[in-house]
């Protein structure tokens, strides 16, 4: 691999996390075995199965079975590692040089080669229903330099390039499906070079994917197929796969890890992720619109009781975008807003609110959403906001308030983490980026410090233009961050294989069934 020292350090987690437990009981495993069907039950239907134009980060679920990426990530430190470019290097701060992996195909038969990756890249880069145009805001141009060489030139220097090709940014999509289609919509009919090629999808209720039986990954992957359950309710997914309907759910609640480990025939594997739970702020709009509002609105937060109270105490309390152990985190922004519902009301009363002010947010229907707005509801209540939200299913509710809608002054959602903080950032705080709330100007000295975040592959330059970066997202209260959920997975005993990961995001690469 091409990677120097520094780039590998470029995405390490210290030590604190890398060491942490990534995984749940010890089981005994036998060699892997081909065959067999994995049931999963999923907790949201996709917005998309295109990468380019999907707009939930529960997507990936799916997407990371059908596309392979560029580049990936380690499992535990997120650290980018060869994917279908089987190495990469920087020629010189503004040019990335990526080799392409030879004799990949995709599932239609067609070629993975240089032309298939400019066209990707340029796609994701530019075409109007693009959702992460801002992955690639640094890319320049993407030339094609021999048939498996792509060299992409950078208008800045761009060290967090090499992670974020391990996202959707670097999911590589037929060409030829996305030119066969006339809307080039390959959102219903994804065709990917990834481990499993796309059968069938009866939306809301299932997505059933089936072995690529050329993929270029010796032996794998060992399923014949995955079946996929959408079930919103996740006490009943729980359920489903303690009765053997299923034989693997992931985002299993934390308070149903006590009744689910009960159950003879299931093992829960459990770990640190960058998962965060947090209302997400159209600062554009009133009462978001004026900073002490939002000020008052995180000081109206009491995230200790909300972990405990929420999710069973299996999560870090969040204060800003990044956890405690993450190299990139900066404990003097933590201190920014402790539990004062006294001072939040002050704060409201600077900003010429009465007692009582109404703020609508968006939520989800589920009962462990439900869970989290009605403990909020009475924090926010204490602290002189009547606060109520406006729940629909969770792709309905995200296109409703990032799309044009703008439905609701804040959202209640997830963020699901990106393989490096940069990406993080930059889709949440850059102008026009899909998830800014706002949707409107940020405090250029905050793109600066941005774009300064990825100028270097130096570990301690990162991490200062990082502190920076923290301190004016949170000093201007654009979100409202609440906790950190642990990775809870819940599967029955035949399921082999299974390895947590620090994005807490479900992989399957190693997974078998015994028979």
């Amino acid at each position: 691999m091409t990677q120097t020292t520094r780039r590998e350090v470029m995405a390490l987690i210290s030590g604190a996390l890398a060491g942490a437990t990534l995984g749940g009981p010890a089981f005994a495993q036998g060699a892997p075995k081909r065959g067999g069907i994995l049931r999963i039950s999923a907790p949201a239907n996709p917005s998309s199965l295109d990468p380019a134009t999907g707009g939930a980060g529960s997507d990936h679920a799916f997407l990371f079975t059908m596309y392979d990426t560029l580049t990936e990530w380690d499992f535990e430190t997120l650290k980018p590692k060869p994917g279908l470019a089987e190495s990469w290097s920087f020629s010189d701060p503004t040019t990335l040089v990526l080799n392409i992996r030879s004799g990949v195909t995709f599932h239609d038969g067609t070629p993975l080669d240089a032309e298939a990756v400019k066209f990707n890249l340029e796609r994701n880069k530019s075409d109007p229903k693009s959702n992460i145009k801002a992955d690639l805001a640094a890319m320049e141009s993407a030339a094609v330099t021999g048939p498996l060489q792509v060299t992409l030139k950078l208008s800045t220097p761009d060290a967090a390039l090499p992670g974020i090709l391990s996202d959707r940014a670097g999911m590589m999509v037929s060409p030829a499906a996305v030119k066969a289609s006339a809307a080039g919509n390959v959102a219903r009919t994804p065709v990917g070079a990834g481990a499993y090629t796309f059968v069938s999808w009866a939306d809301g209720e299932k997505i059933v994917i089936k072995r690529n039986e050329k993929y270029w990954k010796p032996n794998r992957p060992y399923p014949d197929g995955i079946e996929f359950s959408i079930i919103p309710e996740l006490t009943t997914g729980s359920r489903s796969v303690t009765a053997g309907q299923n034989d693997l759910m992931y985002q299993l609640p934390p308070r149903q890890k006590a009744i689910v480990e009960r159950a003879s025939n299931i093992k829960i594997f459990n770990g640190p992720t960058l998962y965060v739970f947090q209302i997400f702020l159209n600062w554009a709009k009133p009462p978001f619109d004026n900073i002490k509002v939002r000020q008052a609105f995180n000081f109206a937060i009491d995230r200790e009781t909300f972990v405990k109270a929420a999710l069973a105490s299996l999560a870090e309390p969040a204060y800003m975008n990044l956890p405690k152990a993450h190299w990139a985190y900066d404990k003097s922004v933590a201190g920014l807003y402790p539990y004062d519902p006294d001072k939040a009301k002050k704060l409201l009363t600077e900003a010429g609110f009465k007692d009582g002010l109404p703020i609508e947010l968006v939520g989800y229907p589920d009962q462990d959403s439900v869970q989290r707005q009605e403990i909020l509801i009475e924090q926010f209540r204490k602290a002189g906001m009547n606060v109520r939200f406006l729940n629909a299913p969770i792709a309905e509710a995200s296109a409703a308030f990032f799309g044009a809608e703008k439905r609701g002054s804040g959202i209640l959602a997830a963020w699901t983490g990106r393989p490096d903080p940069s990406l993080t950032y930059s889709l949440m705080f850059t102008k026009d980026a899909y998830y800014n709330g706002g949707r409107g100007a940020v405090p250029p000295e905050l793109e600066a410090a941005i774009k300064e975040s990825r100028a270097s592959e130096d570990i301690e330059l990162r991490r200062k233009a990082f502190a920076t970066v923290q301190r004016l997202v949170m000093e201007n209260a654009l979100v409202a961050p609440l906790a950190f959920q642990f990775e809870l997975v819940a599967m029955n005993k035949k399921v082999q294989g299974y390895r947590p990961n620090l994005l807490g995001k479900p992989k399957y690469d190693d997974v078998w069934l015994e028979s």
